[in-house]
């Protein structure tokens, strides 16, 4: 169809050039003729011979010589009855001229394409005056045919350029196809039309995020997927992946010459298994980054976490209970009841005095099951958990906008942490404060420990992941709290606790709160 295309526009471009061509040969063969029959009729020679006996001895070679050097077919002299006094042809000389000749007898110069003795021919007719008077008339003209032997010559170089612009055209149109259907893996544009289909429908149909950057490391394309799980609005197509307001991490990873596989990144609200690869094809062309949601996947681990805890700590309950109790039998067997009775009453007291602290200060069950076995796991090494004496959280207080699975994730954590760091110290304390404060809107979750505390300058990047004191692999925690503090638009503060340690504070406002505010 190019090719075709370009033939049409070819040949109507050179059948337009003939026509233009054409009338320029008939209007230059006009003006030439008219130019040579007006130069003859005011020659002073023609208007003498006029007046002679015989005009033609005097005429006939002058006429014969203005053929060859001017271009023109003839130049017939006549009088003014149309009398040919010359002719190229001198066997018709004397005969009456074949053509219009009243105009020019009336004092006109008259133009016109007729067909003579020597062919089709245009011609020009003008009078010769002499003292005001028409004496004889001159005929010049220019046959047809002559103009179409100088027209053919045109047309051959006319028709040699078109020729060439149409092969080159239609080498040109080759080379263009045959790169684009190399760039587009050899499909046309219905197909195309139908990979694009495809491509926007499994787009959107992908849950996972789906972003590809190009060669400038800007994006080029992402789902809904991706905008949601990154935060950005539709307008950050185009835009450079550093100017995006990333986190650092993830930022680095996007950027990433090299392929990343499965890292875990934190956003403000999410935990992201990031995925990228280069799209390579004789150059770097840009990456594609697939993203997936594991924030659930995170929590659900750390309740894992937890209740692995929680059985461990009841294992070891169970075996101090089974070692409590031998102790009982074997003071009635050696018939000591009274310090059986003595030793399994004091176990009982020291045992249910924290159950009863934590179930009348929280009664959200989630955290109450938290805290109780948090401190079995601090009891079984060496650390005493505190539940401070302004504690308290009743059922049902909590929103919706503040799930039990963040308020788990929050206080679990910082309870281990704390419990790590108080675990060898002098007083091997951890002190926590859980209070929902109906009046001031707000739920406040406050750890303190018994440690070496953190230093100033890592205030800031406690709660960057990866950080920690306890080596690598580590460093995920306070990441998590603080992501989920940000989840629930709350804040986290660290300071110093009473006991000289760490001390870390969660407030989250029990009513929902504007993004914009």
């Amino acid at each position: 169809m190019q090719v075709v295309l370009m033939a049409a526009v070819v040949a109507g471009c050179a059948l337009f050039a003939y026509l233009t061509d054409r009338r320029q040969a008939e209007e230059t063969a006009r003006r030439q003729v008219t130019a040579t029959a007006t130069a003859v009729a005011r020659s002073p020679a023609v208007v003498a011979a006029a007046r002679s006996a015989d005009p033609t001895a005097a005429l006939q070679s002058y006429a014969a010589s203005l053929t060859g050097s001017t271009g023109v077919t003839f130049v017939t002299i006549m009088a003014p009855d149309g009398t040919r006094w010359t002719h190229p042809d001198p066997d018709r000389i004397g005969g009456t001229y074949l053509g219009s000749i009243d105009q020019a007898r009336r004092g006109e110069t008259h133009t016109e394409t007729y067909r003579g003795t020597l062919g089709r021919s245009v011609r020009t007719v003008t009078p010769v005056y002499d003292g005001g008077r028409v004496v004889a008339l001159v005929s010049a003209g220019i046959t047809v045919d002559r103009i179409s032997e100088q027209l053919s010559k045109q047309v051959t170089a006319l028709l040699g350029m078109a020729g060439a612009a149409l092969a080159l055209g239609g080498l040109g149109t080759y080379v263009i196809n045959a790169r684009l259907r190399r760039h587009t893996h050899g499909m046309n544009a219905a197909e195309l039309s139908r990979m694009h289909d495809y491509h926007e429908a499994a787009l959107h149909a992908v849950r996972e995020g789906l972003v590809m950057l190009d060669g400038q490391r800007r994006i080029a394309l992402i789902n809904d997927g991706g905008r949601e799980l990154l935060g950005l609005a539709p307008e950050a197509v185009g835009r450079p992946v550093a100017e995006l307001g990333l986190p650092p991490s993830l930022t680095s990873a996007l950027l990433c010459a090299e392929p990343r596989v499965d890292e875990l990144h934190l956003t403000a609200d999410r935990v992201l298994v990031v995925s990228t690869r280069p799209v390579v094809g004789g150059e770097r062309r840009g990456t594609v980054v697939t993203l997936r949601d594991h924030t659930e996947l995170q929590a659900l681990s750390g309740e894992l976490d937890s209740e692995r805890g929680f059985t461990q700590a009841l294992r070891s309950q169970a075996h101090e209970a089974a070692n409590r109790l031998h102790t009982v039998v074997s003071l009635i067997e050696l018939g000591r009841a009274e310090e059986a009775v003595e030793f399994a009453t004091a176990e009982l007291e020291l045992a249910q005095a924290l159950t009863d602290r934590v179930v009348d200060a929280v009664a959200e069950p989630v955290l109450a099951a938290l805290l109780l076995g948090k401190a079995a796991q601090a009891n079984e090494r060496g650390v005493e958990l505190v539940l401070t004496e302004d504690s308290r959280i009743d059922d049902g207080v909590l929103p919706p906008s503040l799930p039990a699975r963040d308020l788990v994730t929050i206080l679990g954590n910082l309870v281990d942490n704390a419990v790590e760091a108080a675990q060898g110290s002098r007083l091997a304390r951890v002190t926590v404060t859980a209070r929902a404060d109906d009046h001031g809107g707000e739920v406040l979750l406050r750890v303190a420990d018994s440690g070496p505390g953190i230093g100033t300058d890592d205030h800031d990047a406690v709660f960057e992941r990866g950080w920690s004191t306890r080596g690598p692999g580590r460093g995920l925690g306070l990441a998590l709290v603080r992501q989920a503090a940000h989840r629930g638009r709350g804040t986290i503060e660290l300071g110093h606790g009473p006991d000289a340690g760490a001390e870390f504070t969660v407030r989250l406002p029990l009513r929902p709160v504007e993004v914009g505010s």
